[in-house]
């Protein structure tokens, strides 16, 4: 097989904790031409002098606290290779990932971006779920109606053709979370995705922040919709309405689920209105909590609790 150099992109911000193991799966890949540029983005926990402890095995470069975006892109800008891979600094890569994702890049040159299914872990790194069901081919429209993940965790599993990158212009700086969602449509507009259906790195999942997290995917997902149908071919146009009320009942369920109810009426609102078969789904998420909430009473009454410690013993 053909070895074209593959860059390795790492933005990190304050991850000094996991920065050590990250790095290390890069340098235990089985594929052996890479080059890895980490981009400190404005750290203030110890993150310089654990990537100085690397010496030449790595390149790394620091800027202000500038976002993931702008990292990224000036982690291209210093690369070299003919393929570029990103890795988010708390998630790690099993040995054998860009080995797969490469072959498939060689076999298919037109591909435009190949990504990977993943293990979930917690803060602590114990495997939580397996994920799959990532999608190729022609997946733009996919991506548009937002009923599922087309394309999975792409800031730790993308793989791709520097010409790809410098095609449709890199991250978009003003986005964060849904920088990634916005970069792979653009791709996915223009070629085809390829998929490698094994879980071949692990994806870090926070409870801190998560919450507040909301409302940035809230802004950025909706400039990324207004960017995609702004431009839109008339096929692509059509799918509109459903496009955003998918979206908006998405966003519903992320703001039910984190408790800001006003939040969560006005985006069910816009769903309906755009989509009204989104009613079962989008009524699903008070619903589901409501038989919870009266499940744990029930459970929790004393009386409750011993009929069923009789009904048990019969």
């Amino acid at each position: 097989m053909v070895k074209p150099l593959v860059s390795v992109i790492i933005p990190n911000y304050n991850y000094a904790r996991y920065l050590s193991q990250t790095i290390n799966s890069v340098l235990a890949q089985l594929y052996p031409n890479i080059e890895i540029i980490v981009i400190d983005d404005g750290s203030t926990d110890g993150s310089q002098a654990v990537l100085r402890e690397y010496g030449e095995r790595i390149r790394w470069f620091q800027q202000g606290n500038e976002g993931v975006s702008m990292a990224r892109n000036r982690g291209v800008q210093e690369s070299r290779g003919e393929m570029v891979a990103f890795l988010d600094a708390d998630d790690v890569w099993l040995p054998m990932k860009l080995e797969r994702q490469v072959q498939r890049l060689v076999d298919e040159p037109d591909l435009g971006l190949v990504h990977c299914g993943y293990e979930e872990i917690n803060e602590t790194g114990d495997t939580l779920r397996s994920r799959l069901d990532g999608l190729e081919g022609w997946v733009a429209k996919e991506m548009l109606l937002f009923k599922r993940s087309a394309i999975l965790a792409a800031g730790s599993g993308a793989l791709v053709p520097r010409s790809t990158f410098d095609a449709v212009g890199g991250f978009d700086t003003r986005l964060s979370t849904a920088a990634d969602w916005d970069f792979c449509y653009r791709v996915a507009v223009h070629q085809r995705v390829g998929f490698v259906p094994e879980a071949l790195f692990q994806y870090r999942m926070h409870n801190v922040n998560m919450h507040a997290n909301i409302g940035v995917m809230e802004h950025d997902m909706l400039i990324g919709y207004d960017k995609a149908f702004g431009r839109a071919a008339p096929e692509i146009h059509r799918l509109r309405r459903r496009s955003y009320g998918n979206l908006h009942m998405v966003l519903a369920g992320s703001f039910f689920r984190a408790g800001k109810r006003r939040e969560f009426v006005r985006h069910a609102v816009k769903s309906l209105w755009l989509t009204p078969g989104n009613f079962k789904r989008v009524m699903g998420f008070p619903l589901r909590w409501w038989q919870r909430s009266r499940q744990s009473k029930v459970g929790s009454h004393p009386s409750a609790q011993s009929s069923s410690d009789s009904s048990i013993g019969k």
